[in-house]
């Protein structure tokens, strides 16, 4: 029974009274699929039965299937504004507009535990279509190990939040999502996260398949890749619409903030980093076997660590989905079973497997163990910054301590400035065995470049730290180093330009993927420094008529007026931005106030160019003082370069992008030899 928002009548319709018992009920039969697929394929591994085995295949259609027909139930009581669903009244409400109605079905813990299911069901499934080379114990063993996850959150969902539980009497209207997220940003956010973080659950799955079965090698690495680097992927994609969003909708005009939250999404794409560069040399040189496993068993479980985080009750945070701690007590069992198993399997397995192949100090290999090194370091130092606040609270009865940008700068960055230097040397240098004086007559132009672009900054800019000027210059460094290996891969400016776009057209895309991601993050390191170190920022109360200065713009204040938008009314400001007299722009923040979610929200105006953005947000003044009476708060910065934060972060996506879709990561996985090459014994 559907009440309608115009009238608050009641409409009789079966279809829409039992739409959500059909989702609950759905979920049910994914949740029998989903025990069946556990247990019957890794039983018909063990007793070499093709048809158990190859129910996997059929079940894991299944489980997408009945999880789908939930979430588009979920979907339909959102759109419909179905106020009997509980889920619904908590997180819509009639006058939303349709975008953030539909957004709110992944909105609310509920909504996204069942986004995360389904994109759980969906890559078992793409695993079961798509996998048809991939050795059929080894497939069974995977999709069973990825059915014992669904099982984690199908029961989870079911016991403890189920998203379809009804209410009576329903209310005339919903209480509305959070303002803060009802924004295009962030109905994106969550499905690009949860795809990434979801998606390093098959690499997952794969690694204690392969520990069950005894067996890793280079085909192994290569079926695992493609997994790893679409959820490598999208959960850069996400993490850097979600800085995005923080960034223009909160109004504190930062992209990032070491909040709790934001870590827990940081630290599966540090270690998903290095377990990309892992499998690498596991596929080319047969080396780093129980490396690769590790790093995608620790992966996951940082993936998981992050839901545990966001719905214990742990944090309050705009990115908190539960405080309820009964909930975060199951996640906690889950935790235990899947990271404790998990461990305890690879400790078991891993002693058993051969090394591989051998190297040298100075190899390819030895710079990307560096690399993993580096990764795995940084990320124990921001798991240490997040976590131990809390272990504190715990210990001290409920003393609060906080651990913010300070700390995470002055030990997160060190850390990192090293691997930088790395990823300019690491391409030069060969498999197993390099010619150090060869690279480092290569990369002496590179050297004096980075240096002269850092002292033409150093000019040009008004002071700044030492800190800063070494990090754009490792910045140029690996611009510079990554633009000079390319070129000489493909002979530029040694020859003909029919030759040069020759041998372009022929390296593989998954060259050219490294390239530009590499040449990405150099980006968004010009962007990370100039947006920290050269930043200009003005808050002050103004009257009309108010005139402001910074970061050479001339800004005046012109006013106030009332305005009101779709579900909220807001105050908009008004701005004329010039410089040297001449007129650029009008800025128009916001200030908005949601009446049914009781709440109000800022919205920025950003002047944006390549050069840097001119930012504003408004806010009531706090001060009761006679002198500021009728005055606003207004916020304006002036920061340098911000936007090659996001043009670095769209090239990292494009390059793995482009590495995806390399021929030979997609179809071209080697054929196992007959000779084992990592054997232990199996089960």
């Amino acid at each position: 029974m559907v009440r309608t928002a115009q009238s608050g009548e009641f409409i009789e319709g079966v279809d829409d009274q039992m739409t959500p018992e059909v989702g609950h009920f759905a979920l049910a039969l994914a949740l029998a699929l989903a025990l069946v697929q556990s247990v019957l394929p890794i039983l018909g591994a063990k007793r070499r039965n093709i048809l158990w085995m190859q129910s996997a295949r059929w079940s894991a259609f299944g489980q997408v299937l009945f999880v789908t027909v939930a979430f588009l139930a979920l979907m339909q009581a959102f759109i419909t504004s179905d106020f009997t669903v509980k889920n619904v009244v908590e997180n819509s409400n009639s006058l939303k507009p349709m975008l953030y109605k539909v957004a709110g079905t992944w909105g609310s813990h509920e909504g996204s535990l069942l986004l995360w299911t389904l994109i759980l069901t969906v890559f078992g499934a793409a695993v079961a279509l798509f996998g048809s080379n991939i050795p059929q114990a080894l497939k069974a063993r995977t999709l069973s190990v990825q059915a014992w996850i669904s099982v984690g959150f199908l029961t989870f969902m079911l016991f403890t939040s189920n998203p379809f539980d009804r209410v009576f009497p329903p209310p005339s209207d919903g209480q509305d999502l959070n303002p803060l997220l009802q924004d295009v940003g962030l109905a994106m956010h969550p499905p690009l996260l949860y795809f990434g973080y979801v998606g390093f659950s098959i690499v997952f799955s794969f690694a204690v398949a392969a520990l069950i079965e005894g067996r890793v090698d280079a085909a192994w690495a290569r079926w695992v890749r493609p997994w790893t680097l679409a959820a490598w992927m999208s959960l850069t994609a996400g993490i850097a619409l979600g800085s995005w969003w923080a960034y223009y909708e909160l109004g504190w005009g930062g992209w990032w903030f070491w909040d709790p939250v934001e870590n827990v999404s940081f630290m599966p794409w540090l270690m998903g980093t290095a377990l990309l560069h892992s499998a690498i040399v596991t596929e080319k040189r047969d080396a780093f076997k129980s490396w690769t496993i590790l790093l995608a068993i620790l992966t996951f479980s940082l993936s998981l660590l992050g839901t545990f985080v966001v719905r214990s009750g742990l944090l309050t945070s705009v990115h908190a989905f539960a405080v309820d701690p009964e909930r975060g007590l199951y996640i906690l069992g889950l935790l235990a079973v899947s990271i404790g198993g998990s461990l305890a399997l690879f400790a078991w397995r891993a002693p058993m497997m051969e090394p591989g192949g051998l190297f040298k100090p100075i190899s390819r290999e030895a710079g990307l163990l560096v690399n993993n090194l580096i990764l795995t370091t940084a990320t124990g130092v921001v798991l240490f910054g997040t976590l131990y606040p809390l272990f504190y609270e715990a210990m001290t009865g409920g003393e609060k301590l906080s651990v913010g940008p300070p700390f995470f700068n002055a030990a997160f960055i060190p850390v990192m400035l090293p691997l930088v230097f790395a990823m300019g040397c690491g391409p030069f240098l060969s498999w197993k065995r390099a010619d150090l004086p060869g690279v480092l007559q290569r990369l002496r132009f590179v050297a004096l470049l980075a240096v002269l672009g850092t002292l033409a900054v150093w000019y040009l800019a008004e002071g700044g730290p030492v800190l800063g000027y070494l990090s754009l210059m490792l910045a140029f460094w690996l611009f510079m180093a990554t633009v000079r290996e390319w070129t000489m891969r493909i002979k530029l400016f040694e020859g003909p330009v029919s030759t040069s776009w020759r041998r372009a057209s022929n390296l593989p895309r998954s060259a050219h993927g490294m390239t530009l991601a590499h040449a990405g993050l150099a980006v968004a390191m010009f962007g990370f420094i100039g947006s920290t170190v050269w930043k200009s920022e003005e808050i002050m109360f103004v009257q009309p008529g108010a005139d402001i200065s910074i970061g050479g713009f001339d800004v005046r204040f012109n006013g106030v007026e009332r305005v009101r938008g779709p579900n909220y009314f807001a105050d908009r400001g008004e701005l004329t931005v010039s410089r040297d007299g001449k007129y650029l722009t009008d800025l128009f923040p916001e200030r908005r106030t949601y009446p049914v979610a009781q709440s109000t929200t800022t919205e920025s105006a950003i002047r944006s160019t390549l050069a840097g953005d001119l930012y504003a947000s408004i806010a009531n003044p706090a001060s009761e003082d006679a002198s500021t009476q009728g005055a606003w708060t207004l916020r304006i910065l002036y920061e340098p370069l911000v936007n090659f934060i996001w043009i670095g972060s769209a090239m990292l996506v494009l390059g793995g992008g482009l590495s995806l879709s390399d021929r030979r990561l997609r179809v071209g996985a080697p054929r196992r030899k007959a000779a084992v090459t990592a054997r232990v014994p199996a089960e």
